[in-house]
């Protein structure tokens, strides 16, 4: 089981119970250190002392469980303004948002789509992508990503 897996089943729970949600983990080396990072969110919105609150909590966990064989930063954040869309339940939650899409292959010619968000149903997701509808099944999704509007 590969390390951010392993996290998200060991941290998931703390954080629901604290009223959050788990958006996303990495674990990724940048610069020689490693470096695991979770993202949360909850209606309203993520401050710097759910993000405190979560850290000393999880920092406690990981170090208890020790899933993680060499040494790393824990960083804990909000996902942002173009926050990822991992599950099936984001695109129905953030209907009627602009997002960026890849897709693992062509769909109508096109691996890269930026549209809004119009409806999720069953395992498809529908965009409108320039005043065309255009249907994704959800298991051609590669990434999506939230696109800030200003």
């Amino acid at each position: 089981m590969r390390v951010v897996e392993i996290v998200e089943k060991l941290v998931s729970p703390c954080i629901s119970e604290s009223g959050m949600e788990l958006v996303d983990v990495e674990f990724v080396k940048e610069g020689g250190n490693w470096y695991l990072r979770v993202f949360l969110d909850k209606p309203g919105g993520i401050g710097i002392e759910d993000c405190r609150l979560i850290s000393e909590k999880i920092d406690k966990l990981l170090d208890e469980k020790d899933p993680i064989p060499q040494s790393y930063f824990l960083e804990v954040s909000s996902p942002g303004m173009e926050r990822p869309l991992k599950k099936l339940s984001d695109f129905e939650r953030f209907k009627g948002s602009l997002a960026v899409i890849g897709t693992y292959a062509a769909v109508e010619g096109k691996k890269n789509i930026t549209g809004r968000i119009t409806s999720v149903q069953g395992d498809s997701i529908t965009f409108d992508v320039a005043g065309t509808e255009m249907t994704i099944p959800y298991k051609q999704v590669a990434s999506a990503r939230l696109k800030a509007e200003f």
